[in-house]
């Protein structure tokens, strides 16, 4: 039985900006925030961060001069967990775990220096430890000076979610009574947006168009489109009276994959991870799902026929964030979870 948990707080910077408020208000307006923008030498739809929280995290670089040479992945993680932690009631004295993962880590630092190796056949001094994925979480326990236990992994785009069953875990087995939880992804660049248009998923949609299509069981191309963000929960175990919501379930399953990038039809690992999440749920009080719907065809439709499996004729509202602020890939979960929270 799950004992309960509380998410005391969420913080997120991506497209819509990072203040609750102006998050929320952003949501509640038909208007994509997916621009055309040159990465490399291309014009492509992309979600980039506002230009005012760009120059917040321009502040925070220039605040160390050890965090000069950090890539954005690792800057947006420090940002949004300062103003998670800010939001909570913890003191000085809290003993907290940290776990925040990231689909590719430090992308652009990373790709920076392979090219310079390339180019000169040498590497930087600290392009190891500045692009090892653990570099985000520890980054993070630093700037927080954090005693607990410090986690990284990566779970492509179930990242930011698993880091919340991790510490889920941690509370449960008693190991921890707070925890840290999210996800950091930078993942506009040049080779990045070149690996999705190689898999043929990438939108081709013009400015004048939603570029990414996540809920439309009718289109004819694939239309995934790339953000950049991170989102932090601050979770404590039993009540709590600065719970913004509580986790009642959880679910977790992996697909028999045909290929690297297959997933059954029905989606038969969204069902049965669905269905562990519920166990102890009515599912005719389930208002809504924040789905993941990345803006694929396939992707799309296996997680509607899932849906459709579960509920059967009563399915709850569906919605996702895709269309607005792309796909954050590590990040994406708890962007998710924070648009659930929020509504």
């Amino acid at each position: 039985m799950l004992k309960k948990i509380a998410i005391t707080s969420i913080s997120s910077l991506s497209a819509l900006g990072s203040a609750t408020a102006l998050v929320w208000e952003n949501y509640k307006t038909p208007k994509t925030l997916i621009t055309q923008q040159k990465i490399g030498t291309q014009i492509v739809s992309a979600a980039v961060l506002p230009d005012a929280l760009k120059n917040e995290l321009l502040l925070l670089q220039n605040s160390d001069l050890k965090y000069k040479f950090l890539d954005n992945s690792v800057l947006f993680a420090i940002y949004a967990s300062r103003k998670a932690i800010e939001k909570t009631q913890w003191s000085p004295d809290t003993v907290f775990g940290i776990n925040i993962g990231s689909s590719r880590g430090a992308t652009q630092l990373f790709e920076q220096n392979h090219h310079e190796f390339l180019k000169t056949g040498k590497a930087p001094t600290l392009t190891s430890p500045t692009t090892t994925l653990g570099n985000i979480s520890s980054w993070v326990a630093h700037d927080l000076q954090s005693q607990g236990p410090t986690i990284s992994h990566s779970v492509t785009c179930s990242t930011a979610l698993h880091a919340l069953l991790n510490g889920i875990a941690w509370l449960q087995a008693g190991m921890a009574t707070h925890f840290l939880v999210g996800g950091s992804e930078a993942p506009l660049t040049a080779f990045t947006i070149a690996q999705m248009q190689a898999l043929k998923i990438y939108s081709k949609s013009t400015p004048d168009d939603y570029p990414c299509r996540s809920l439309d069981t009718n289109k004819k191309n694939n239309t995934l489109v790339l953000g950049e963000g991170a989102a932090m929960a601050c979770i404590e175990i039993g009540e709590s009276p600065n719970a913004i919501c509580y986790v009642d379930g959880i679910g977790y399953a992996n697909d028999l994959l045909q290929h690297s990038l297959s997933i059954s039809d029905d989606a038969k690992c969204f069902q049965k991870s669905m269905e562990m999440a519920m166990q102890n749920t009515n599912r005719n009080k389930i208002d809504a799902i924040v789905m993941h719907a990345p803006g694929t065809i396939k992707g799309d439709s296996s997680e509607i026929k899932a849906i459709e499996k579960i509920f059967g004729q009563k399915i709850p509202l569906l919605t996702t964030n895709k269309w607005k602020i792309g796909h954050t890939f590590g990040a994406s979960g708890m962007l998710s979870i924070e648009m659930a929270a929020l509504m």
